[in-house]
């Protein structure tokens, strides 16, 4: 036990960042020196509900509650004393979605998340008069699919926010938004760190015929940048955090994020020509650009950091739920033999055997698409494998084809960034999931991305303790200290990580496959088009 962390738990020195995944809600308490000194989780999964990926509010508070009451166990058991002080608080949450509120503040209609792909028609109007590329999954394009749609709840909104948004909302009264966040809401001007005035008045104009009432403006949240105080916890806060009734009020909350805000914070990837990329259930891209790009791409966003730089963001809504539906596969086959393998060392083995495979996958290829794909023009997916007749049919081909195909949608929208664009990146730093087993993923992804990658020590702790260093930065940061200097002299001083640079013969292996993948769209889209979802 830590006496140091005891300390600043027991003086309410200790901050706070919480994070809601896809699939986990997780929170990271840390002291002073900003390591993680304790941790609370909570597994939860999204719904199919009238072909709407959701989750209910009473999924997200019990899921919130559940979360910080793990965390306050996991405190009692390592030090003996109870949570009831903070230094400083943080939430973030998936990007994206959409959650409209009446006047009363009751959600209209449930929660649609990142995952869905409903506002192609939406999207299509949105660019051609934005001239800016707007995505499927952000808050706008589900807000104009909605009037477009004819949906009657849009003539009754008075506020549309996201889950983090929504979170740190009711917790401390403030309806704001981390710009970062902001940004996949709606298009940002990075030199006012503010929505764009432009598009904002486009929109209105575009939707003016319908009688609304409404100004866009006025029912967005107010936008912040990372530093920036964003309101306190308030007593009815408190209780919704933590029913039992210990946790005091008044803690200072620094602006909610997104998980793409996060990532960039927890790999110290906010600086120009820095970048990152998080591998989950969903994958993306971040890199900070130095100018803006030379036109409008559908594989490509333009968000920003949390302090509101530029960033070019590749999105992929599929990554890993395929990848793990073949281990538990792999994990019953070895249930029916009577072994009882642990799941950390069975996809060791099942990754490290990828590394044995083709470069290419020896003629396999794999999609991964639970959900649909707007990089590769998919509103649907069916997870697929398929391969020709003569190939070389291995454990190793197999695995490295199902681990390509969890790269190979950002691998195609950044080779348009990086080869097209010729965007310079001085460096990729990983976290998440895929990369939990060393070595493997990093190869691979730098093969991807023709780029080094590099993972650091902390990447386990991935966008929860992001959020914590983020309110530790509104917390700590000195007088005109950015963001990037807070966290490389502050946070990521030090640190350590591994980097692997890409190898030529996997870097021309991983472009055979994409050749290959590409040419097997069609067949991915004739299984959407033949196979129903009962």
């Amino acid at each position: 036990m830590s006496e140091t962390a005891k300390k600043a738990i027991e003086a309410g020195r200790a901050v706070l960042g919480i994070e809601f995944g896809s699939t986990r809600i997780k929170a990271v308490l840390v002291d002073e020196t900003h390591a993680p000194i304790a941790m609370g989780t909570h597994d939860w999964e999204n719904r199919l509900e009238n072909n709407i990926w959701t989750y209910s509010l009473e999924d997200i508070w019990n899921g919130l509650q559940a979360c910080y009451r793990s965390l306050v166990e996991d405190v009692q058991a390592k030090y003996g004393v109870k949570l009831t002080k903070l230094g400083a608080l943080g939430f973030s949450g998936m990007m994206h979605g959409y959650m409209p509120f009446d006047a009363s503040g009751e959600l209209l209609v449930p929660f649609r998340t990142w995952r869905n792909t409903m506002t192609e028609e939406a999207c299509k109007k949105l660019v051609s008069v934005f001239d800016f590329n707007i995505p499927q999954r952000w808050s706008i394009a589900h807000l104009y699919q909605a009037v477009i749609s004819g949906e009657s709840h849009v003539k009754d909104i008075a506020f549309v926010t996201t889950l983090a948004g929504y979170i740190h909302w009711k917790l401390s009264g403030e309806k704001v938004l981390g710009v970062g966040e902001a940004s996949g809401m709606f298009p940002i001007d990075s030199e006012i760190c503010s929505f764009d005035e432009r598009m904002l008045d486009q929109f209105d104009r575009l939707v003016e015929p319908e009688g609304f009432g409404w100004k866009v403006r006025d029912i967005l949240p107010n936008v912040l940048k990372a530093g920036q105080a964003a309101g306190m916890l308030t007593e009815e806060g408190a209780r919704l955090l933590d029913p039992a009734g210990a946790l005091q009020a008044g803690v200072p909350m620094c602006p909610p994020e997104g998980d793409a805000g996060t990532g960039m914070t927890a790999t110290n990837a906010v600086r120009v020509r820095t970048g990152n990329i998080s591998a989950g259930t969903s994958i993306f891209s971040m890199v900070v650009t130095e100018k803006a790009l030379s036109k409008v791409y559908e594989e490509i966003d333009m968000v920003t950091t949390p302090d509101g730089s530029p960033v070019a963001m590749v999105h992929c809504n599929n990554c890993t739920s395929d990848l793990n539906a073949w281990v538990g596969l792999f994990q019953q086959f070895e249930d029916a033999f009577g072994r009882k393998t642990d799941m950390d060392e069975l996809y060791g083995r099942l990754y490290r055997e990828a590394l044995k495979g083709d470069t290419d996958c020896g003629g396999l290829v794999s999609y991964n698409y639970f959900s649909g794909e707007p990089v590769t023009g998919l509103n649907e997916g069916r997870p697929l494998f398929i391969r020709t007749p003569d190939a070389k049919f291995t454990l190793a081909n197999f695995m490295r084809s199902n681990l390509y195909s969890a790269m190979a949608t950002l691998k195609i929208g950044n080779d348009i960034l990086l080869k097209e664009e010729k965007v310079k990146v001085d460096s990729l730093t990983g976290h998440g999931g895929l990369f939990k087993t060393p070595v493997v993923g990093q190869q691979l992804m730098a093969a991807a991305m023709n780029a080094p990658v590099t993972v650091m020590d902390t990447a386990s702790e991935g966008g929860a303790w992001g959020m914590a260093v983020l309110a530790c930065y509104m917390a700590e940061k000195a007088e005109g200290e950015t963001l990037a200097d807070y966290l490389s002299d502050k946070i990521f001083a030090g640190q350590s990580g591994t980097t692997i640079e890409p190898k030529e013969e996997d870097v021309a292996g991983f472009d055979a496959y994409i050749e290959i993948y590409k040419s097997g769209l069609k067949a991915e889209k004739a299984a959407v088009e033949s196979v129903r979802v009962m």
